[in-house]
């Protein structure tokens, strides 16, 4: 039997546009604690779950905060920000159209919390398209430092990894997802351009617009 094509979807930074409402979240969140943001934050940040990211940010600032405190407010700025002023990144959405139509199946693989998922994928009309969405925390919480969330994914797809074409934006998420013996395109965000020449070279290709990705 013909295995099954597939695409997996980072959603941060690669279907969505929406680096900026985090950054605009750091700089609130911060700023409320009379904080102004670090220029290294945002990346070293990139690629940890939720509650590393909390874990880290009191560990870092000398918060009072608990963990769960600092999620229920992020949480709550985000899931408004990702409901309404979240965009799709160029193309994004008549790509997976066109995807789904030649019948490749399709995955989101994200560190987003399923609230803010969904608050997005249904905002941008984006729901419909995707067979799987499973998260770093469905991987037993393994960040995308390891490729578990990928194999997870293609394994609910029904695909083989050499199968699978990996979107994502982050260089971390790239590596491993080439480890895992899949195809990993690269979409340019603003968050990791001081890794852009590396990510270039790691990848197998390399997107501004869905409109140049590859037909698979």
């Amino acid at each position: 039997m013909k295995s099954q094509k597939a695409a997996i979807f980072d959603l941060d930074g690669t279907l969505l546009d929406s680096m900026g409402v985090w950054n605009q979240i750091d700089i609130d969140f911060l700023g409320r604690r009379g904080i102004a943001v670090p220029a290294d934050y945002m990346t070293t940040v990139a690629s940890m779950q939720f509650r590393e990211i909390a874990e880290y940010t009191i560990a870092r600032f000398g918060l009072t905060d608990t963990p769960e405190q600092l999620m229920a407010e992020w949480d709550e700025m985000a899931r408004v920000a990702y409901g309404t002023t979240v965009q799709a990144k160029p193309g994004a959405v008549e790509y997976l159209r066109e995807l789904k139509g030649s019948g490749v199946r399709l995955a989101v693989a994200t560190t987003l919390m399923p609230q803010l998922r969904t608050a997005a994928l249904d905002h941008l009309r984006m729901s419909e398209f995707f067979d799987v969405i499973v998260s770093v925390d469905d991987a037993g919480g393994v960040g995308k430092s390891k490729p578990d969330v990928y194999l997870l994914a293609a394994s609910r797809l029904g695909a083989k990894p050499e199968n699978c074409t990996v979107f994502e934006d982050l260089l971390v998420a790239i590596r491993s997802a080439k480890s895992a013996g899949m195809q990993a395109w690269a979409m340019y965000d603003d968050s990791s351009a001081s890794d852009w020449p590396e990510i270039t070279r790691v990848a197998d290709g390399t997107l501004h617009d869905f409109r140049d990705a590859p037909r698979l």
